[in-house]
């Protein structure tokens, strides 16, 4: 059994920051990849960005310069800062553990307002 738990989505202004944790627990094997998807009303869900076990990163085009993704190994938490937010961004954001299977978070709503 593997647990996400997400938290730091909110309300904010146009232009604002917000960030996002996810820590995972349970049994957890090697975590290969975490990362961050977002899904808009009307829209598939999408990469935001990721980090492998390595620290190789990788953003959506979209999101590149504004947000940063991190991770404490140790404390299997990944967090995803994000900056000058804009209205677009509005989604709700899934925090997603991959080792050799797939896990995801429940979702926090990230709602940026113009």
């Amino acid at each position: 059994q593997v647990q996400l738990v997400e938290s730091g989505g909110g309300l904010v202004q146009a232009g604002g920051s917000l960030r996002l944790s996810c820590a995972a627990s349970g049994s957890l094997f090697v975590i290969n990849v975490m990362g961050w998807y977002r899904q808009a009303p009307g829209k598939q869900r999408e990469l935001v960005a990721d980090i492998t076990k390595f620290g190789i990163t990788n953003y959506a085009d979209s999101v590149k310069g504004r947000f940063t993704i991190s991770r404490d190994r140790a404390q299997n938490t990944v967090y995803l800062e994000m900056n000058n937010l804009k209205p677009e961004d509005t989604a709700i954001y899934y925090c997603n553990v991959r080792t050799h299977l797939d896990y995801w978070g429940q979702g926090t709503q990230v709602t940026v307002s113009s």
